[in-house]
C-alpha cells in the first residue's frame, strides 16, 4: 500500500490517495479539490478509482467530489447521505469494508460534526478533523466536546502507539506523539 498526500490550498485540507500496488486500485479520502496532479497520478499509473471515503461533510473535504464524479464512477462512503445523495453508501457505527482489495475499518467519532468518521487502513488512521498533530476537532458545545473526547479516548487511543495519523488538516503524526504532546491528552496521561 502507498499513500499519496495532496494539499487543498482553498481550505488547507488534506486529500489522500491510497493505492493498492498489487491490484492498481485506489481510494481517495476527502477530495477537497480535484487537481490536475491527482488526476495525473491516477491516469499515469493506470489506477482504477474504486472508492471515495469522506471523513465529514465540510466543504474543504468534499468540494472536489463533483468534479471527481464527472470523470470516474467510484463508490462513495460517508456518514451523511447529503454528500452524494442516492449515490452515497451511508455508514453508521463501526465496521469493516473490503475496498480495492484492502480492509478498511471505519469508526463513527462524532463531536466535531455528527457525521465524523475515522478510517483505518493497515496501521494508518485517516482522522479527518477529529484529531490532528497538536489539537482535536473544534466543537460547538460542551456536550459535543465531551462526546468527541470520549470517543477519541475509547476508539483512537486504544490503537497501537505506532499507528500513523493522517489528519484532515496539518501534518501526519503518530498516536504516540499525540499522546505525548497534544494538550488534550493531559487528562489521558493522568488516568
Amino acid at each position: 500500500m502507498k499513500v499519496y498526500f495532496h494539499l487543498n490550498l482553498g481550505g488547507f485540507s488534506n486529500c489522500y490517495l491510497v493505492v493498492n500496488e498489487e491490484t492498481s486500485e485506489a481510494i481517495i479520502i476527502d477530495p477537497g479539490k480535484m487537481t490536475e496532479e491527482i488526476i495525473s497520478q491516477i491516469e499515469d499509473n493506470n489506477l482504477k478509482l474504486s472508492a471515495v471515503l469522506i471523513t465529514h461533510n465540510h466543504g474543504s473535504h468534499v468540494h472536489g467530489l463533483k468534479t471527481l464524479r464527472k470523470i470516474y464512477s467510484p463508490k462513495i462512503y460517508a456518514a451523511d447521505w447529503d454528500v452524494a445523495k442516492n449515490d452515497t453508501t451511508v455508514l453508521s457505527g463501526d465496521g469493516k469494508l473490503k475496498i480495492a482489495n484492502m480492509f478498511v475499518h471505519y469508526m463513527s467519532v462524532p463531536g466535531h460534526t455528527a457525521d465524523s468518521m475515522v478510517y483505518g487502513i493497515g496501521d494508518i488512521l485517516f482522522t479527518g478533523d477529529v484529531l490532528s498533530a497538536g489539537f482535536i476537532g473544534s466543537t460547538n458545545s460542551s456536550y459535543s466536546d465531551f462526546i468527541l473526547r470520549s470517543n477519541i479516548e475509547q476508539k483512537i487511543f486504544s490503537q497501537q502507539e505506532i499507528t500513523i495519523l493522517m489528519p484532515g488538516h496539518g501534518p501526519p503524526t503518530t498516536l504516540e506523539a499525540v499522546k505525548a504532546f497534544n494538550n488534550f491528552t493531559d487528562n489521558y496521561k493522568r488516568n
